[in-house]
């Protein structure tokens, strides 16, 4: 017996088509970025919430060498990219998922055009990469505040204390 493939496959979107499969998504657009190494309730809950301030929603994904980058620790990321992209693309509320080798989502978000950019609550509206853009042309930046306090990295830290 064979199996189909899982239908949330075909939202992993490669960054060469992303401008002509974000232009076919109703619009608002919402668009977000992270790495989301480990998914947990705190990640979640911002998507979510994200969502919900447009019709669909892209999110753009760390690389792992633009993980790695950040800083976040010699084994981070934890999950690879294609496994994450997976993860981030079998959830209702997400689209499209898409990625980014750069330091920033910059040229995604460019390509995209999205109406409502969104970062979680630790980024300063004025800060979030994209945002002279997006308000640029006639789009709305948010910093979604943190509900509940999770972070992978804490996690991390509590597994590795096991």
């Amino acid at each position: 017996m064979s199996y189909a493939q899982p239908g949330f496959e075909t939202k992993i979107c490669p960054p060469e088509q992303l401008a002509a499969r974000a232009a076919q998504l109703t619009r608002p657009l919402v668009f977000t970025n992270g790495c989301f190494d480990i998914l947990h309730r705190g990640h979640v809950t911002y998507l979510a919430q994200a969502a919900a301030l447009g019709a669909t929603m892209v999110v753009a994904l760390n690389t792992d060498a633009s993980v790695k980058r950040q800083g976040k620790g010699d084994d981070r990321p934890v999950n690879v990219l294609e496994d994450r992209l997976a993860v981030m693309a079998s959830l209702g509320c997400v689209s499209l998922v898409t990625w980014f080798d750069e330091d920033t989502p910059l040229q995604r978000i460019l390509e995209c055009r999205p109406e409502i950019l969104v970062k979680g609550g630790d980024w300063p509206v004025d800060r979030i990469v994209g945002c002279q853009e997006v308000r640029g042309w006639g789009g709305s930046v948010h910093s979604i505040p943190f509900i509940h306090q999770k972070s992978t990295t804490a996690l991390l830290e509590k597994i590795r204390r096991l």
